[in-house]
């Protein structure tokens, strides 16, 4: 039985972006260039929320103490937008609507079981995971509504092989130290020496291992 600690890496940026990209390959090969950009707009804007809110309580505390907040979960955000939308690309293949549901239905189950992960390996709380959840979904909800026009959706076999393979074989990549880099950021923006964290903004709560 996979454990919570794998789940969870299925949304890690070294696994989620080579899907992200992967998405935005098949639909450029298949000549839907203006959702190939409004994709890549709608996922690089979530990603840009997730890192001012982490950015915020980095640089300069800036959270919710009632709900135990400092930042959008990243983990839960991309599995959200990525999985429903990755999996539904998959499925369009068929012309199937019982099919495409289907697609639909495991993308999401996979993003809340990541989402849930965060939580219960204490890398997040509920709410930041939930957040995380709620951005993630409307990203993917509005780009699947813009795609509702597309039928069939025929991609090259061996493009498709490519871009599983990709997303397959980033699972065992080590994760990319991407709390280090955005603290790094919010440090040089906010001028500060010394970086937020939960423990000294929120010293009773829970220690969390990462954002």
């Amino acid at each position: 039985m996979i454990s919570w600690l794998k789940l969870t890496s299925f949304g890690g940026i070294v696994v989620t972006a080579p899907a992200a990209a992967a998405i935005t390959a098949w639909l450029m090969l298949g000549r839907s260039w203006r959702l190939a950009a409004w994709w890549c707009a709608l996922f690089m804007g979530g990603m840009a929320i997730v890192v001012v809110t982490k950015i915020a309580f980095i640089g300069w505390g800036l959270g919710i103490q009632s709900l135990d907040f400092t930042g959008i979960s990243g983990h839960a955000m991309r599995a959200t937008a990525v999985y429903p939308v990755l999996l539904y690309l998959l499925m369009l293949r068929s012309t199937t609507p019982s099919v495409r549901l289907l697609g639909l239905i495991t993308g999401w189950s996979i993003a809340i079981a990541i989402d849930i992960s965060r939580v219960v390996i204490h890398a997040h709380s509920i709410s930041e995971a939930v957040t995380g959840f709620i951005l993630g979904g409307l990203i993917s909800v509005i780009f699947l509504h813009s795609a509702a026009s597309l039928k069939a959706f025929r991609i090259n076999r061996w493009a498709l092989a490519a871009g599983l393979l990709a997303v397959v074989a980033a699972t065992y990549l080590k994760p990319a130290p991407t709390e280090r880099w955005i603290e790094d950021v919010a440090l040089a923006i906010s001028g500060h020496d010394q970086p937020y964290t939960r423990i000294s903004w929120k010293p009773r709560s829970a220690h969390y291992l990462s954002y």
